[in-house]
């Protein structure tokens, strides 16, 4: 125990320190900042001109320039989005499932298909017919609510007795494995800023960004992987899922910091709304989760099923507090992660709840956040042997700290070398997770185009090592001397 104390403690003051001293460096950087490169802007979309009905045309082509006409509108261009998107991610998802990776990353993969990169480099009149610009204002709307009921889920999937049950091991792992690779992409972007940060950030606003995108593991994702391979029940699972759940509570809590002082331009502007988020975090833990828990019953299976007057309640509370969070300044994705959070654990209501919830969210609303993604997606912007260089170090960076933080400190804490090997590849998943912060750093104006794209390619890339990495691991367990020598004494 006080080994472990003393470990936490030097790796806090690392931390601490590597983080001040390269901000106070990265602030030098921000007077020489040379612009980055011009972003390639989606050409915009002229309207076709109105081909004037006259007497003496046909009756058919009345028709078929009316058909096309109707066409065009905003509600029909939207069902055409909505079609096109779900069917090309269902496909995907199908595809990587059969190969044995989450669907999570053939529907990603589908959204980079449908964007600029591929559809629109080699079909550039049909994506300008499917995606004009005037209509992705609408469509970006539409996801946003998915992704706001997707953490709200996310929020209820959180099992909080799991923090109490392992706290010495969670916190050691987690909190590791979100220092280590935050200072790793702090250090990093001292590298990158001037080529590759949006114009008017901040290095400061900047580098502590990155370092938060690092540090990201997608709780959703490593909790169906554990699934999948029947692994939730075991040691390594319990000890993941709560790894993980401690890692998605500290990140998005950084992430609200971060957010507040990159809205503000510096730490002192941040104060108000830092002083307004732990109000509003205060009044939902003392006032809100009680009420929740009388209203529905906790711990109790008695509870009965929801009603589409409870739904609608929820869903209501839900959207109230991404409200609140997206007055203050933070984001409307905080409120509802919180009153998940807050849901009354152990109970039918609850259960029931996100699996109705999920369902739509999951197979409808989020596709749509994907495509959104990959219609910011540019990667044509990756076309000299620099830019190729960053991305592959981004990769190596966000790999070398979630993993490597992750196994050492576990097998630190006790854990043998293959199932610390196994926890650091599930913590370097990040997946729908990752997309959802990187997205909130485009719209912020921290990330440029360029690195918009090159940190969504390492979240892909992360998410799919997680797969092979445990076969791996499983493999060498498997050729372990100890455990042949264990199995010839037995």
């Amino acid at each position: 125990m006080r080994r472990n104390v003393l470990l936490y403690f030097l790796i806090t003051l690392g931390f601490g320190l590597g983080m001040y001293y390269t901000i106070q460096a990265g602030k030098r950087l921000e007077i020489a900042k040379t612009p980055p490169p011009v972003a390639i802007a989606q050409p915009s979309v002229a309207e076709p001109p109105s081909v004037p009905l006259s007497n003496s045309g046909t009756g058919l082509s009345h028709v078929l320039q009316g058909l096309r006409d109707n066409l065009q509108e905003p509600l029909s261009q939207l069902l055409v989005q909505l079609l096109l998107i779900v069917l090309l991610a269902r496909i995907f998802g199908s595809l990587f499932a059969k190969m044995g990776q989450p669907a999570v990353i053939g529907e990603m993969l589908a959204g980079i298909v449908l964007g600029p990169s591929v559809i629109g480099g080699l079909f550039p009149d049909a994506y300008q017919f499917l995606f004009p610009v005037g209509s992705l204002q609408p469509l970006r709307m539409l996801s946003q609510v998915g992704v706001i009921v997707f953490m709200f889920v996310v929020g209820m999937e959180l099992d909080v007795k799991h923090l109490r049950h392992k706290a010495s091991t969670a916190v050691m792992v987690s909190h590791v494995s979100i220092f280590f690779p935050y200072l790793l992409g702090v250090v990093f972007s001292y590298f990158i800023y001037q080529s590759y940060a949006a114009q008017n950030v901040s290095f400061t606003g900047f580098a502590l960004f990155m370092g938060t995108a690092m540090s990201i593991t997608a709780f959703p994702v490593l909790a169906r992987i554990l699934e999948e391979r029947n692994l939730t029940k075991t040691h390594l699972g319990s000890t993941a899922i709560t790894c993980a759940a401690v890692d998605d509570v500290s990140a998005w809590t950084i992430l609200a910091f971060v957010v507040a002082i990159a809205k503000a331009g510096s730490p002192g502007g941040s104060i108000l709304t830092i002083f307004l988020l732990l109000a509003f975090v205060a009044i939902t833990l003392l006032w809100v989760k009680p009420f929740l828990y009388r209203l529905l019953g906790a711990n109790s299976q008695d509870t009965p099923p929801p009603t589409r007057n409870s739904i609608i309640g929820i869903l209501l509370l839900v959207f109230a507090a991404g409200l609140i969070t997206e007055i203050i300044g933070i984001h409307a994705l905080f409120g509802a992660f919180l009153v998940g959070v807050i849901m009354p654990p152990d109970t039918r209501f609850r259960t029931q709840l996100r699996l109705r919830l999920e369902s739509f969210s999951s197979s409808f609303l989020l596709p749509l956040f994907f495509a959104v993604t990959g219609l910011r997606t540019h990667i044509e912007l990756l076309n000299d042997w620099s830019g190729v260089a960053v991305c592959l170090g981004l990769i190596f960076v966000a790999t070398l700290g979630k993993l490597g933080g992750s196994m050492f400190a576990a097998r630190w804490t006790g854990m043998d070398w293959h199932d610390s090997f196994a926890l650091g590849a599930l913590m370097n998943t990040r997946g729908l997770v990752e997309l959802i912060v990187l997205n909130i750093g485009y719209e912020l104006g921290i990330l440029s185009p360029r690195i918009f794209t090159m940190m969504v390619i390492m979240a892909l890339v992360t998410t799919a090592m997680t797969g092979p990495l445990l076969s791996l691991g499983n493999f060498l367990r498997r050729k372990s001397p100890v455990l042949v020598a264990e199995s010839t004494v037995a």
